[in-house]
This record gives structure tokens, sequence and C-alpha cells, in this order.
């Protein structure tokens, strides 16, 4: 039988820990249910224990953080992460891994956006930046995502173990995301409920702080997942600013045989040369890209092997 752990981040949730934990407990009787705590000063790790959870402590402030330990530490088959603020209903947690265990997704998103998402939140920002790096992902990587930020999700064994996980807080959710895509891995979306958190609760994600880190990380996963394509953008927009300061010159040039303006050729030849330069970056970082594909496809090869052999 498929080995099934639930993983809780938990950061001040003593509103909501235990009812949270004793309700996946109901739905899934046979699965180890972890609480990570992330220095929490509200008694939520002692609550989780009460509730007959497996608790750990996270010292390094953030979601990121805690979603390392998390990867790192627990062992299963099938894995399912949700917040523990109690918006996402325990009940729907057996369409999310249904994918996993018939093999058919790496990743499965609940997806709040296509369900109750934008009547139940209370913050219009955080409408705005799920939909803004939703569209931001269709456009930089042709892929139709419609909830990136979900806190509701379920992970392959080959998932969890192989994603690097290099971000800190709230990034995180993004860079699984973009782990997926980019490693070609199988991303399915299935709606889910999804409810506001109860009066006293607190998010802990801000939209303007966190918003921009996300975006920062969106920025960086792009020039890290596709190089060529990045450095190729910035190497055209460099060519095309030297060709529109020197044409004029040129122009000028074959009027009066003279070159009047010598800083602006000069500077229009440094940005030609940055520009090919850009490209040269992007075709040296696409290889190497290339190379670490090929590696990765050999160890998800080699895991798979094992886990036939296991079955």
């Amino acid at each position: 039988m498929p080995k099934v752990a639930v993983l809780l981040p938990c950061y001040n949730e003593a509103l909501t820990i235990e009812k949270v934990v004793r309700d996946f407990r109901t739905e899934l009787p046979d699965a180890d249910i972890w609480v990570y705590d992330n220095n929490s000063s509200d008694g939520s790790a002692a609550l989780a224990q009460a509730a007959g959870a497996l608790v750990r402590s996270v010292p390094q402030q953030g979601k990121g953080h805690v979603v390392r330990r998390m990867f790192q530490e627990v062992d299963a088959d099938v894995y399912v992460m949700v917040d523990s603020d109690d918006t996402y209903p325990a009940d729907e947690v057996h369409k999310l891994i249904a994918p996993v265990l018939a093999g058919e997704a790496d990743m499965v998103n609940g997806d709040r956006l296509s369900s109750t998402y934008m009547q139940e939140n209370k913050r219009p920002g955080h409408n705005f930046g799920n939909t803004l790096v939703c569209t931001l992902i269709r456009l930089l990587w042709g892929q139709r995502v419609n909830d990136v930020m979900t806190g509701y999700r379920a992970f392959s064994r080959l998932f969890v173990k192989s994603c690097p996980v290099l971000a800190q807080g709230f990034e995180i959710e993004t860079e699984m995301t973009l782990h997926t895509i980019d490693k070609r891995m199988s991303l399915i979306e299935v709606p889910v409920q999804y409810r506001d958190r109860p009066e006293g609760s607190v998010s802990k994600l801000n939209t303007v702080s966190d918003g921009i880190r996300v975006l920062k990380t969106i920025f960086n996963l792009f020039r890290f997942y596709r190089p060529e394509f990045f450095f190729g953008l910035v190497g055209t927009v460099l060519l095309l600013c030297a060709m529109a300061l020197f044409v004029p010159v040129l122009i000028e040039y074959f009027k009066i045989g003279e070159v009047p303006r010598q800083p602006t050729l000069n500077f229009s030849g440094f940005l030609a040369m940055a520009g090919l330069l850009s490209y040269g970056v992007g075709l040296i970082l696409g290889a190497c890209k290339k190379q670490n594909d090929q590696m990765f496809e050999i160890l998800v090869s080699q895991e798979k092997g094992r886990e036939v052999q296991r079955s």
C-alpha cells in the first residue's frame, strides 16, 4: 500500500492547527501527518502534537526553509502539502492524490481561482498578484497554469526528491511550479473549494514585499531555465538601441562626410558589442542547461527503475 505523508507548514496557527490535523487524520487515517513549526509563539506546536501530529521545528524563518526541511526529511510515496490555516477542506484531498497514485502526475495543484477564491478572499491585492503571476508564466514559459500560489498540493516522490528548494519565503510556490514546467514533469490542476481564514486568524503573506520577491523569483528562474531566450532578448534590445543611435550618425556622415557626434558613434559601438556578447553568453549557458537537463533525465530514469523494483 502506498505510503502517504501530509505536510503542514505552521507559523502561529493556534486557532486552526488542531482542526486541520484532525480533519486530515479522518480523511487519511493511515497517513503520517507532519507539522513543521516555524518559530510559532502561540503554542501551535504543542497543539499539533496533542492532536496526534508528528512535530518538527525549523528555526530559519520562512516557508521556503520549512519546505526544504520537509522534502529532505520525510519519506513517502505520495506527499500532500497544505496550509495550516483551515482554508482548504480536507475532504478534497482524495482528488489531489488520485492522479499521483495513478502515476498520471508529479504535482497536482489545488486550483482555488477556478472555484471560490475570488469571492472568499478579502484581500484584493492577493487576487491581483495571483493573476499577474499566472499571466507572466504563460507569457514567459508558454504554459497555462490557473493557480500558481495555491497552498494545497500533492506530489510524487520523484518530484519531492528532485526539486532543488532555494527559496526562503512564499516564493517557494512559484519555484516548485516552474521546476515542474522546466523539467517537463506532469502537472495537473483540480478545482478545490477555498474558504477565508476564520476570524482572528491573520495571513502571514505581505502583498507588497512578498509579491516583489515572487516577481524576482520569476525573473531569476527565467534567466536560469531559459538562458538562450533571456540573453537573446537582452542582446536584441541592445542591438536595436545601437542601431537607433548609429543610423542617424551614418546618414549625417553620408551628407557631410564627417562624424561630428563621435561619442554617439562610440556608444552605439559599445551597445552593439554588448548585444553580441549577450548572445554568446546565452549560447554558452544554454549548452550548460542542456547538459544539466540530460543529467536530470538520467537520474529520473534511475529513480523510476528503482521504483519499479520496489513495487
